[in-house]
């Protein structure tokens, strides 16, 4: 799912762990998916950013002056009002947009 799009709140909501965890039955099983998958969002955001950020790198000899630049401010601030990672992976597990597997259970259920 492509993180600009999502519709996950900007403020920390409060989620009833009990319903999130049905499908695994275990609350540590699905706080660990939602963190695994936010660890993904953030290494996405984060390389996007530093792709979009590296067209406004400057050379060694400028970095005495500080200068502004007005675009290079504007997509930080864009990144900067994404709701967090952690917000949109939750939102993703609640709406069943991650796929997930666990290699033990299916090693259990293939015996």
């Amino acid at each position: 799912m492509d993180y600009k799009k999502s519709n996950a709140p900007h403020n920390t909501v409060t989620r009833d762990m009990i319903e999130l965890s049905k499908d695994t039955g275990n609350v540590y099983e699905t706080v660990s998916i939602i963190a695994r998958r936010a660890n993904q969002i953030a290494e996405q955001m984060k390389s996007d950013l530093d792709k979009k950020l590296t067209e406004f790198s400057t050379s060694a000899d400028q970095l005495e002056e500080v200068t502004e630049n007005r675009e290079q401010i504007d997509i930080s601030r864009y990144y900067e009002k994404l709701p967090k990672p952690t917000l949109i992976a939750a939102q993703e597990y609640a709406e069943g947009k991650i796929h997930y597997r666990n290699p033990s259970k299916d090693k259990i259920n293939l015996d």
